[in-house]
């Protein structure tokens, strides 16, 4: 069994299977709400990665039980090998033969005139000098050679090196696990935590869904106003979240935020303030992106910024029942309000106000530049029965078509992208001739007044004298066509049509309806425009008649029975702050530091070890080198070849091929 733990294929085959993860929780960001990954990648994928926890890879049971494999597989290898490695380090194998040296591929002869114990002397200060550990084995009193053997080594921190690598890889697994949620797993398995999937402010959160300030370890963030404080953060965590308690709370004294040209974020930094009860006074000091602030700790990032409750003055228009008639609500972010209209109460809640909102705008010459569309808010109008619809609206009108309009976006879920209304603005930059243009074509009256000239004319023209019953009717039709275009849109006309109609004509009844409506619109844009005291009718009107008429269309899919229009605002930034607890973070330091080591060690120190067996002989003293390293390789062929050569020119002697006799 342990020699299957302590095998290099396993641990090779978890080191790859922990080398995919990383890629993947490097790659898909961690941590997110689930409703961002179900926007992504669609229902379909979004449950493939859900069960195979890819949205919180470090905390998933399998990558938590293939890091406690690695971990029991690299302890047995260091426990199997490490006793062997340093005994060869320690090792000078000195009962190596003649006859095995005589095999290397490194060996060599040669003769000297010196001594067996000059040659000793002076062989060992050489090798000394090119850093090598000596020891000298003299002959044995009563053995039949008569050969002293000189061993040299060096190197042996090449051993160390692969102790060094396989201890870094178990300290690491051991901080890796001590920063990840093996707590959280243990107690939700049995029964004591509970993520809150609810949208719940801090307070209101149930205990079970709480952590205590002594859990070891956590990463989770909390968005904090200027000038407000908070003591928890949360612990996002599958689909919901934990709130995380504080041993202490931190205070946002100040966020600022520097812009490009383009709008875009160049930088930002909050001005902290700590409050403890261990501390004299309280610890103020400012933060940046990757320039934390570490407390008793705890590391508080800098992570992101948000709107911390700005205050909204804004005006509801009317587009149905009582056009025309407005009324101001003021509000703030991440705050509700109840309005009434003509079909009941609806709630208002307010979720976010961005002060700059890049887009890609394509220009005349057909490149696309980034511009600024200025201030926005985002909203939903809930109504009685619960069902939401999202809404985003710019405050300042920007130029779509040549026509200036204000932009009101609509989604009915997070999955949808957002469809705009595009309302024209008037000469003054304000929406008072849109409105009373929708207010005239909402009021029977005046289009039934308009038609009644309409159909009269047209029977004049044309010679017909109708009854008066006939010209009820068909102004009746008329005033009816009008309101089903401005219920349904063009489509409602369409439907209307294909109800009336046989399949064959309702192409053409369709663009006959259409000339009628362009005709009956017009003579009431014709009216609005004298109300204005405007005689004629340019270009520019006809250009606003037009994208005024497209709004008409897309009400009938607005959803909202109004217009929110926002007015002015106070900015309040929030700062998102992130707070992590890592007890395990400086032990995989010690370990990335000891892997760096030890690789170090493994590639650039050599493990070489030289044998030189001296016998006296008649003239002097003959030699016998041998020499071996862990790693052969032609640098040590190179190293033994100069070694061995240099030895021999020192000694003044003849150099002999290894294969001489």
């Amino acid at each position: 069994m342990l020699a299957f733990l302590g095998s290099m294929n396993l641990a090779i085959s978890l080191l790859v299977a922990i080398s995919i993860a990383s890629a993947i929780g490097t790659i898909l960001q961690q941590n997110q709400p689930y409703n961002d990954y179900l926007i992504k990648f669609g229902p379909f994928w979004f449950e493939v990665f859900e069960s195979l926890a890819l949205y919180d890879v470090y905390s998933a049971t399998w990558f938590l039980s293939v890091l406690g494999f690695l971990l029991i597989s690299t302890s047995v290898c260091v426990y199997r090998n490490a006793p062997k490695m340093l005994a060869e380090i320690r090792s000078w194998k000195e009962n190596v033969q003649q006859s095995s040296l005589k095999s290397f591929k490194n060996s060599r002869k040669w003769s000297s005139k010196e001594s067996v114990e000059a040659s000793v002397s002076l062989l060992s200060a050489l090798l000394k000098r090119r850093g090598y550990a000596i020891r000298v084995v003299a002959p044995k009193e009563g053995a039949e050679s008569d050969s002293t053997l000189l061993i040299a080594r060096k190197g042996g921190a090449n051993r160390i090196g692969y102790l060094f690598t396989h201890a870094a890889i178990v300290i690491i697994c051991v901080g890796g696990l001590l920063d990840s949620r093996l707590p959280f797993k243990a107690a939700e398995l049995m029964g004591k935590l509970e993520p809150e999937t609810r949208n719940l402010m801090a307070s209101e959160v149930p205990q079970i869904s709480r952590l205590p300030v002594w859990n070891p370890s956590f990463r989770g963030s909390v968005e904090v106003p200027e000038g407000r404080q908070a003591d928890v953060v949360f612990v996002n965590m599958r689909d919901g979240f934990l709130v995380q308690e504080l041993p202490f709370s931190v205070e946002v004294k100040a966020f600022r935020v520097e812009h490009h040209l383009t709008g875009q974020p160049k930088s930002f930094e909050s001005d902290l303030v700590i409050y403890d009860d261990d501390l004299d006074e309280p610890l103020e000091q400012t933060i940046a992106v990757n320039h934390p602030l570490i407390y008793k700790g705890y590391a508080i990032y800098q992570s992101s910024f948000g709107d911390g409750g700005s205050k909204l003055e804004t005006r509801l228009w009317a587009l149905d029942g009582a056009v025309g008639e407005f009324s101001d609500v003021d509000a703030a972010v991440n705050t509700i309000q109840t309005v009434f209209d003509g079909q009941g109460s609806k709630q208002l809640e307010f979720t976010d106000f961005r002060i700059f909102n890049i887009n890609p705008v394509e220009g005349e010459d057909g490149k696309t530049d980034q511009r600024n569309f200025g201030p926005s808010m985002e909203f939903r109008v809930r109504n009685e029965s619960g069902q939401a619809r999202e809404y985003f609206n710019y405050m300042s009108p920007v130029m779509q078509d040549g026509q200036m309009v204000l932009l009101s976006g609509m989604r009915e879920s997070v999955a949808d992208p957002y469809r705009f209304l595009h309302i024209p603005v008037d000469a003054r930059g304000g929406i008072d001739r849109f409105i009373a243009f929708l207010k005239k074509s909402r009021d029977e009256q005046t289009v039934g007044e308009l038609a009644r000239g309409s159909v009269l004319a047209a029977m004049q023209s044309s010679g017909v004298i109708g009854n008066q019953s006939n010209e009820d009717m068909i102004i009746r039709s008329l005033v009816s066509l009008v309101q089903t275009f401005l219920d349904s849109g063009f489509d409602g006309v369409f439907q209307a049509v294909a109800r009336r109609a046989p399949e064959a004509q309702q192409e053409q009844v369709f663009e006959a309806y259409i000339r009628v409506l362009q005709t009956l619109f017009g003579e009431i844009y014709r009216e609005v425009l004298l109300e204005e005291g405007l005689d004629d009718v340019t270009e520019r009107e006809l250009r606003w008649f037009d994208t005024a008429i497209d709004a008409f269309n897309g009400i009938s899919r607005y959803g909202s029975p109004f217009y929110l229009q926002l007015k002015s605002f106070e900015h309040i930034e929030a700062s998102g702050l992130q707070i992590t607890l890592s007890p395990g973070k400086n032990t995989v330091y010690l370990g990335c530091v000891l892997l760096i080591a030890g690789v170090f060690m493994l590639f650039y120190i050599q493990h070489q070890r030289f044998w030189i067996y001296l016998q006296p002989s008649d003239n002097g003293s003959d030699a016998l080198i041998a020499g071996t390293s862990l790693r052969p390789s032609a640098d040590f062929d190179r190293e033994f070849d100069k070694i061995a050569t240099g030895l021999a020119h020192s000694l003044s002697s003849k150099s002999v091929d290894k294969n001489a006799t």
